[in-house]
């Protein structure tokens, strides 16, 4: 569990990757899940998963939570090797389902039946990586367990003579 949560509280390059990752995943989550950004809320996001997409409907639900509670769990460093994980094979299994017909670039010209490429998810699984990597950084809940953690087991190891 250590090793999960372990981070550099010190590293603001982590903070900044966690960040712009959650902030860009978490209106989709907020769509899927509540209904915001004019979303179809839970139950229009479940059947159109289940229905349109084909999806089993376990699957469907895994989407909407780490979607949702993943891209919070990343805002605030909580879990942050883990909700980067949810996040990267989310969004694989979206690019694998849905964009791999897509043209590589964005659709300049709003080409009818024209995907509007794979940049956008070249970008995320970066930041997932170094998420993944980096862990929390500063100003995170990991750096603040795992700070703890090292202060109580540093405590613990003082023999008192």
């Amino acid at each position: 569990m250590k090793k999960l949560l372990a981070t550099n509280s010190e590293s603001t390059t982590a903070l900044l990757a966690r960040l712009a990752l959650g902030i860009v995943v978490f209106p989709h989550g907020a769509q899927k899940l509540l209904g915001w950004f004019r979303g179809y809320g839970f139950d229009g996001t479940m059947g159109f998963l289940t229905g349109s997409a084909g999806l089993p409907s376990v699957i469907a639900l895994l989407v909407i939570l780490i979607e949702f509670f993943g891209s919070l769990f990343i805002i605030v460093g909580f879990a942050t090797r883990l909700a980067a994980i949810g996040i990267l094979g989310n969004f694989i299994g979206i690019v694998v389902t849905s964009n791999l017909n897509n043209s590589f670039f964005m659709n300049w010209y709003a080409q009818p039946n024209k995907g509007e490429g794979l940049e956008y998810f070249i970008l995320l699984f970066g930041l997932a990586l170094i998420s993944l990597v980096a862990g929390g950084g500063r100003a995170s809940v990991d750096a603040a367990i795992t700070t703890g953690l090292l202060i109580r087991q540093s405590a613990s190891d003082t023999v008192i003579a």
